[in-house]
């Protein structure tokens, strides 16, 4: 038998060893950081044509990466598209088409199927340190929570919204609550930190920065990689913006405009401050940051989406192409832009092959990992469709892109068919000179909507009675013969 002291020598030796493996291991796995804003809209930042909202912060990540100009979301509303995001599969198969009920609140209140593995998870089970901040809407029930979903860290709120000023809004929640309401606005609650009430003082987006930049402090004392969901409520409604972001904005005349960009001006300021706290920290070369919006900006209320149709809602393309970009030193191509279409159906796929995350053979998934077509500049989409389908009074809009072409179907309108990269504003209908193009894009979406689940709740609640009337879970006369 080997002395002792040979045994010890020996076990410090294969002690050394693995840990060596799992920093190399760290080493080769990227931090992600995925930055999502609300309502943004299409041309509202500097790397997509701004011209009147500087956004230098989010620019020189943008020209430093590969920026997305075909970039999607599966869906025009902000929780389903998050849905999507989390889950890697389109929020229809599982009951998700319409955001969650308003003050969703309570022993019967909704969420996100727990059957439904989040990205989240698999990146926490995969060994990375997982936060999220800002807002939640996936639902607010304890077994729907942040931070059984996979998430170590969460400060933010659980709704699908909130004011932005402190000094407005807890004077109106302390009214309410000392009144006795049960049921209190989202708007108006405290922000939480792990399940927690925190007297938050500062302006939201500011504060959601800051614990942005806290959690990137903390998170090299953890010797994991990190996966870091900031997701702010700007722009999204109401319209509140600091009197010192608004100054710089003086010289736009109509009101909610300037109060719009004021309110990304304050989100570009945050982003330049995680960035530096990413270099401070030394991480920044080893972090894969994506930037989006969850949905198409909100032409009413001071968003553009040029040159794009629509907005917010619609499946047109203003309503579910949104502002991307990827960023990652030496990894992701600086100063190009991918045309081809991505979605952020593709992130699960995607993170999990760079966290080097098993994927359970059971976990469904609607995405696709495109990150070796998507360095190298090819179309990781060829061929295949993505699509976007909004439930409204009675009837269901839908639009569908494969490669270049784009099928469309509004309100009553018949379908039309257009050139999406010539005629990214949908403004020249093609259908009659391509009907068997047309025709087959029809028929597929179709056959996707057959792997549809019925809506686990509605959005407004009156569309539930709509839904069994109008036989909406067979899309009525949707996908009858153009």
């Amino acid at each position: 038998m080997a002395p002792i002291h040979q045994i010890s020598k020996l076990f410090l030796f294969f002690y050394l060893i693995t840990l060596a493996a799992c920093a190399q291991e760290n080493r080769d796995r990227p931090n992600i950081l995925v930055i999502l804003c609300d309502d943004l809209g299409y041309s509202d930042v500097g790397f997509n044509g701004s011209k009147d909202i500087p956004t230098p912060a989010l620019d020189r990540l943008a020209l430093g990466g590969t920026i997305c100009t075909s970039g999607y979301v599966a869906h025009p509303f902000c929780g389903p598209s998050r849905a999507a995001l989390m889950t890697g599969r389109y929020p229809h198969k599982y009951g998700s088409q319409f955001n969650l009920p308003v003050n969703n609140s309570g022993p019967q209140s909704k969420g996100i199927a727990l059957s439904e593995t989040f990205i989240s998870k698999l990146l926490q089970d995969a060994g990375y340190y997982t936060g999220a901040v800002g807002k939640w809407h996936l639902g607010e029930k304890k077994q729907f929570h942040p931070n059984n979903r996979g998430f170590d860290d969460f400060y933010g709120f659980l709704g699908g919204g909130h004011r932005y000023f402190p000094s407005e809004y807890k004077p109106v929640y302390e009214k309410q609550l000392a009144a006795g309401n049960t049921i209190i606005n989202d708007y108006l609650k405290p922000l939480e930190h792990n399940m927690r009430d925190v007297d938050e003082t500062e302006y939201i987006t500011d504060a959601l920065s800051r614990e942005a930049v806290r959690f990137i402090n903390d998170a090299p004392k953890k010797d994991q990689p990190f996966f870091l969901y900031l997701a702010y409520n700007a722009p999204h409604s109401p319209l509140e913006a600091r009197d010192e972001d608004l100054q710089h904005f003086a010289h736009i005349k109509e009101e909610k405009r300037r109060t719009y960009a004021a309110m990304v001006y304050a989100v570009d300021r945050g982003v330049a401050k995680i960035t530096e706290a990413l270099t401070a920290n030394d991480q920044l070369d080893n972090t894969l940051i994506v930037f989006l919006s969850d949905n198409g900006g909100k032409l009413s209320l001071g968003a553009t989406n040029f040159p794009l149709k629509e907005g917010k809602g619609s499946t047109c393309e203003g309503g579910y192409r949104v502002p991307m970009f990827f960023h990652w030193p030496d990894v992701v191509p600086a100063g190009k832009r991918y045309h081809s279409p991505i979605s952020a159906l593709d992130f699960f796929p995607t993170f999990a092959h760079l966290a080097q995350a098993k994927i359970p053979a059971s976990k469904e998934l609607d995405g696709k990992n495109i990150w070796y077509d998507f360095i190298n500049g090819r179309n990781a989409r060829s061929g295949e469709m993505v699509y976007a389908m909004r439930h409204r009074e009675g009837y269901s809009d839908v639009g569908a892109r494969k490669d270049e072409w784009k099928i469309l179907k509004t309100g009553q309108q018949p379908w039309r068919l257009f050139n999406i990269e010539k005629d990214k504003g949908e403004s020249f209908d093609l259908s009659e000179q391509y009907p068997e193009r047309l025709r087959e894009m029809v028929q597929e979406t179709q056959q996707w909507s057959t792997s549809h689940s019925e809506p686990r709740w509605f959005n407004p609640q009156e569309l539930e009675q709509l839904w069994t009337e109008k036989e909406m879970a067979d899309f009525g006369k949707t996908f009858l013969a153009e």
